[in-house]
């Protein structure tokens, strides 16, 4: 199918590129026109220069594809495509957008005739070869319209409607929000191995791999861990500062209004705050792992 990629990041850029490789036509658009040429080039996208030139390049019924940073950004965008796409056009975030903004964003698109979804997208850096996992809330008939794109994105079973909207940005906040507790239990675990009189004798890298053979906590990120050890055993010169960008809050908020107890993310949530102010060995360890699998930035210890 044909359709247009609207900012071209770490993770738009390589949904476009394995959409192209997939056989889909895509029109990309990003601020920085560059990307959009450089992804003409080695890809065979359609480079454009403005929304309106996505739009025009595409044939009714449209599909727009939305992958930019929470917030203001994407209201700016949305307006300006909701005055450019016709009745029966689809228009998609993909970003890590809270899900009450999806709802008032969905009925200003049901005002112009334009179906939204809101996609949750999960897989990093590793997405473009492994495929993304992919939770979508909205219309039915829209996800069924895009379908074929999202099943070139994601591995075999890795897409799902979850309900109307708000739903897949509200499962990928969720699960968001259980990344953050299982990555705080391993970062405490080997931070317990570090300070055991055990630790000049112990290769981390070995002993992540060891617990992926058989073990009942084997897993991905323990395969990043792995990776990370076997990079930088003592993970020296990544500052233990470790970011969050938003669906941890959303997710332990969420938790607060309904009333369900989530003590496990909350305090994951909190050691990043509290990340911010001392240095720890599992704090350098979270900062790695998020390096690991989505590429987010390490922050250097200038010592």
């Amino acid at each position: 199918m044909q359709l247009a990629m609207v900012g071209l990041g770490r993770m738009g850029y390589n949904m476009a590129t394995r959409l192209l490789r997939g056989g889909h036509r895509v029109a990309a658009y990003n601020r920085t026109f560059e990307k959009a040429e450089q992804l003409a080039r080695e890809e065979g996208a359609q480079a454009v220069d403005s929304l309106a030139a996505a739009v025009a390049a595409l044939p009714a019924p449209r599909a727009v594809w939305l992958m930019l940073p929470a917030g203001a950004v994407v209201d700016e965008h949305v307006v300006e495509l909701l005055g450019l796409l016709t009745p029966g056009d689809i228009l998609i975030d993909g970003g890590n957008t809270y899900y009450k903004d999806d709802l008032r964003r969905a009925a200003a698109a049901k005002g112009a005739g334009v179906h939204y979804l809101d996609v949750g997208v999960s897989g990093g850096i590793w997405g473009l070869a492994e495929g993304y996992s992919l939770m979508v809330g909205g219309p039915r008939q829209a996800y069924e319209t895009l379908l074929p794109a999202l099943e070139t994105l994601a591995p075999p079973e890795g897409c799902l409607h979850c309900g109307p909207t708000g739903a897949g940005h509200f499962v990928k906040m969720v699960h968001n929000g259980i990344e953050y507790g299982m990555m705080q239990a391993y970062a405490e675990g080997f931070a317990i191995l570090e300070a055991s009189p055990y630790a000049k004798d112990m290769d981390y890298a070995k002993i992540s791999h060891l617990w992926n053979r058989g073990s009942v906590i084997r897993s991905w990120l323990l395969e990043l861990a792995e990776r990370a050890f076997t990079e930088n055993p003592c993970l020296r010169e990544i500052a233990p500062l470790v970011d969050d960008s938003g669906e941890g809050r959303w997710t332990v908020q969420q938790a607060v209004e309904t009333g369900a107890s989530a003590p496990v993310i909350t305090m994951a949530l909190m050691e990043r705050f509290r990340s911010r102010a001392q240095n720890s060995f599992a704090d350098r360890l979270l900062a790695a792992l998020r390096n690991q699998f989505g590429g987010h930035a390490i922050h250097h210890d200038p010592d």
